[in-house]
C-alpha cells in the first residue's frame, strides 16, 4: 500500500498521531505538499464524507477524521503555502441572527474543508449584515447560512435580500432542521441542501 493510501486509511480511523507521522514521512520521501493534501488527506476525507451521506459512519467519527486531517494540514501549511497551492475558493459560513446551535454547522465547515474550500467560519448569532461584509471581504462565492429554529428561517430571507440589493455576486446556500427546498425557493435562495456532505459537494462544482 503506497504511503498516501495509508494517511487516507489512518484519518478516515482518526488516527492523529499516525496521520502526522505519515505526512512527515512522505515529505521526507519527496511527496509534494499538494500530492499529500490531496490524494492522502482530502482523498481521506472524501471517503469519511461520502460514508456520512450514507449513514455508515456518524457524527462522533467524522469529528476524529477531521481532528486527524486537521493535524496532517497543520504540517503541511507552511509547505504548501511556500508552494504555492490555493484553495478552491472561499465560503463564509454561518448560524444566523438569534440562533445558538453549532453542530450542523461545523460538520459542514468539516466536510467544506475536507473538500479543498477555505472555511470563514462567523460562529452563531450572525447577523445578516456580517455575512455580506464577510463576503465582500474575503471576495468568497457562497454564502453558507444555518438555522434550527423555525423562529430564524426568516433572517435567511435578510441575508438573501441584502445580497440581491448590492448586486453581490455570491451564491446563498441554506440548510436546518427546520429549512427544506420549498422554504429555500419561497426566500430566493441558490441552494438548500439536508446534509453537510451534499453542501459540500455542490460547494465544490461553484469553484469549477
Amino acid at each position: 500500500m503506497s504511503i498516501l493510501n495509508e494517511m487516507s486509511e489512518a484519518l478516515q480511523k482518526g488516527k492523529k498521531k499516525e496521520v502526522e507521522e505519515l505526512v512527515t514521512k512522505a515529505v521526507g520521501e519527496g511527496f509534494t505538499p499538494k500530492q499529500i493534501l490531496e490524494e492522502g488527506l482530502l482523498a481521506g476525507m472524501n471517503i469519511i464524507g461520502t460514508r456520512f451521506k450514507a449513514n455508515e459512519v456518524y457524527v462522533p467519527e467524522v469529528l476524529v477524521a477531521a481532528r486527524a486531517m486537521n493535524a496532517g494540514i497543520a504540517l503541511l501549511k507552511p509547505l504548501l503555502v511556500s508552494s504555492g497551492v490555493q484553495p478552491l475558493g472561499t465560503i463564509i459560513l454561518g448560524t444566523v441572527e438569534g440562533d445558538l446551535h453549532d453542530i450542523g454547522k461545523n460538520l459542514v465547515k468539516i466536510m467544506m474543508e475536507g473538500k479543498g474550500i477555505n472555511v470563514v467560519d462567523l460562529g452563531v448569532d450572525v447577523p445578516a449584515d456580517r455575512f455580506i461584509e464577510a463576503a465582500k471581504e474575503h471576495d468568497a462565492k457562497i454564502i453558507c447560512a444555518s438555522s434550527l429554529l423555525t423562529t430564524t428561517m426568516m433572517k435567511m430571507k435578510e441575508i438573501v435580500d441584502k445580497a440581491r440589493a448590492e448586486n453581490l455576486s455570491v451564491k446563498i446556500m441554506v440548510g436546518g432542521a427546520p429549512v427544506n427546498e420549498e422554504f429555500a425557493k419561497s426566500i430566493g435562495a441558490d441552494m438548500y441542501k439536508d446534509d453537510a456532505a451534499s453542501a459540500a459537494d455542490y460547494a465544490v462544482t461553484c469553484f469549477q
